[in-house]
């Protein structure tokens, strides 16, 4: 059954994180092996409602943001919302990731607004959301579109 992980027996959500590459790019992401990197940083509050809601296994796109602007790879949450180190406030958390796979060919904004079935999908709708949730329908659509 799509979008049904039978390891761990629930319907798995998909996600997307964004990242400007020349802060952290998918190749740094994906050096980090199976231990995977925290993903840290994260200041908005409907961003953090997100992270709180991933469970381990769920997938996510990985977003280059400003610079290519196109998912290029998917990665996996290995541990679920803890506090973020980073945040001095107490207020924010963090999740950990790792790179699972490189898409084929990297899926672009352009392409992504072009594709008249995804005109709801949060990235479009919500461009500066740093992590989003995506529809097993968006997901499907974006994995055929970048050659999986």
């Amino acid at each position: 059954m799509p979008g049904h992980d039978e390891r761990i027996g629930r319907a798995m959500n998909y996600w997307l994180v964004k990242s400007e590459p020349s802060v952290w790019s998918w190749d740094q992401q994906v050096a980090k092996g199976a231990k995977g990197e925290a993903w840290t940083g994260v200041r908005n509050y409907t961003a953090r409602q997100n992270l709180v809601a991933m469970k381990k296994g769920d997938k996510a796109f990985f977003y280059h943001s400003n610079e290519g602007k196109e998912i290029v790879g998917i990665a996996e949450i290995v541990k679920e919302a803890y506090p973020d180190p980073t945040d001095k406030t107490e207020k924010f958390v963090c999740v950990d990731i790792k790179a699972d796979k490189p898409l084929k060919t990297p899926v672009t904004m352009a392409a992504i607004k072009a594709e008249k079935k995804l005109a709801d999908m949060a990235l479009v709708k919500y461009s500066r959301l740093s992590v989003q949730p995506v529809t097993a329908e968006e997901w499907k659509l974006v994995c055929k579109m970048g050659g999986m």
